[in-house]
């Protein structure tokens, strides 16, 4: 009781003295503006935005889902459809193509391991969501083996290999399908996971919302590890990808920066890290086109600040 005596008497004590000061105050001096107040946590600044400089097009038939890229050749990705293209002329040379009865229904984003291209793939946009992974030969493309992971954490949209681990996608989203009355799976469920050598998950980290939110009702449709040991992420829309590293602390990736793709419009992208200077390749659907981009990725930074303090006697919080 003696501390709200306290706290009450010191704001009488303030609001007659503020009454007191606003009566000396000029008309003109209490029209002058105020300093705004200071920032709340929740009014966090982006991070930077940087631009990305088309390197090369090329046309294509199926540049539908994404691009995967080796040393000489690259390979778009449509729902049943994978094409093999040359890289230095851009014609295509072989073309991998699914019965329309199934079992392949949605392949999204694919990445070349050692010799073999890996596919995404899930039953987008039936319930519930199952996912599987395709792998193709990339000298013949044809179809060599599979991984099911069967109903799960969403709807697998990309995969890549980084640091001796899977990595891969799993997208949800606010879009109700047709026939549906609830969202297929709500975008902020959308995760983003590393899996061991048989594809069993051992870590799992969250997209921020502020990302989440630009990609909705749509989620997550691409991802990559970059030459700068950062994982970039793409959206189903939008000409952007977002650089993320691994946090500190914490369930969800650090967003570090943002590059805007001239012409994307969102779906997979993979970085070609076969070249001296690697590239970043992705398509644009609306002209079937697979686009490769030079990155300005060595002008990226990574924060510095410290999310926590260590206090000693003294000093403790209370």
């Amino acid at each position: 009781m003696i501390a709200r005596v306290r706290i009450a008497a010191g704001a009488a004590a303030s609001i007659a003295v503020g009454a007191l000061a606003m009566s000396l105050v000029t008309p003109a001096q209490a029209a002058e503006p105020t300093q705004p107040p200071p920032a709340t946590a929740a009014a966090v600044a982006e991070p930077p935005t940087f631009a990305a400089t088309l390197a090369r097009s090329y046309d294509t038939f199926d540049a539908n889902q994404a691009v995967a890229v080796d040393k000489k050749y690259f390979y778009v990705v449509d729902n049943r459809k994978i094409t093999k293209h040359d890289k230095a002329t851009g014609k295509p040379l072989l073309q991998f193509v699914s019965n329309p009865g199934g079992p392949l229904i949605h392949m999204d984003s694919a990445v070349v391991v050692d010799g073999k291209l890996y596919a995404s793939h899930s039953n987008y946009d039936q319930s519930p969501m199952e996912s599987s992974i395709e792998v193709f030969d990339t000298k013949t493309l044809k179809h060599v083996d599979t991984y099911s992971l069967g109903i799960y954490r969403g709807s697998l949209t990309w995969l890549d290999r980084h640091d001796g681990a899977w990595w891969a996608g799993f997208a949800n989203y606010d879009e109700v399908p047709d026939g549906e009355t609830e969202p297929y799976g709500g975008t902020y469920n959308t995760q983003i996971v590393k899996m061991n050598d048989h594809f069993r998950v051992v870590e799992s980290w969250n997209i921020p919302k502020t990302i989440l939110d630009r990609f909705k009702p749509m989620s997550n449709s691409g991802g990559s590890w970059g030459p700068d040991g950062r994982l970039w992420l793409s959206g189903h829309d939008l000409g952007e990808a977002y650089v993320m590293k691994l946090p500190s602390m914490g369930p969800e990736l650090e967003w570090v920066a943002t590059v805007t793709l001239p012409g994307v419009e969102g779906q997979g992208i993979a970085w070609d890290r076969s070249e001296h200077t690697p590239k970043l390749w992705a398509i644009k659907r609306s002209t079937s086109q697979a686009m490769s981009f030079t990155v300005p990725f060595r002008q990226i930074s990574d924060p510095t600040t410290q999310p926590w303090q260590v206090f000693g006697p003294g000093h403790f919080e209370q």
